[in-house]
């Protein structure tokens, strides 16, 4: 499936949070921890699941919602920044939150 290299990326960069999986979806990638499903990886892109209290600070980074199609925008799945995606510690820290909404 396109964008395997990058799903192996991602979830090597959340090893510490530990029992992270990956399931095909749609031509995407869904996250799950404990059965948990909290982001998405879609065209070589990370999102995160957000609320209210978590979505500002992905605002500010500047990040967008996910949008499968221009017809739809999923406003609780937001863009995680390169920054943290880069930061294996930052990212499992993000992925916890996403985890705990």
């Amino acid at each position: 499936m396109p964008g395997d290299t990058f799903k192996d990326y991602v979830l090597d960069q959340l090893a510490g949070l530990g029992g992270v999986s990956a399931r095909p979806m749609f031509g995407a990638y869904g996250l799950y921890k404990g059965g948990r499903f909290f982001g998405i990886i879609h065209k070589e892109t990370l999102y995160f699941k957000t609320d209210e209290a978590t979505r500002a600070q992905y605002i500010e980074y500047g990040m967008k919602p996910f949008r499968p199609s221009k017809k739809q925008t999923l406003k609780n799945y937001y863009e995680v920044p390169a920054e943290i995606l880069d930061d294996n510690g930052e990212l499992s820290a993000w992925a916890h939150t996403a985890c705990t909404i």
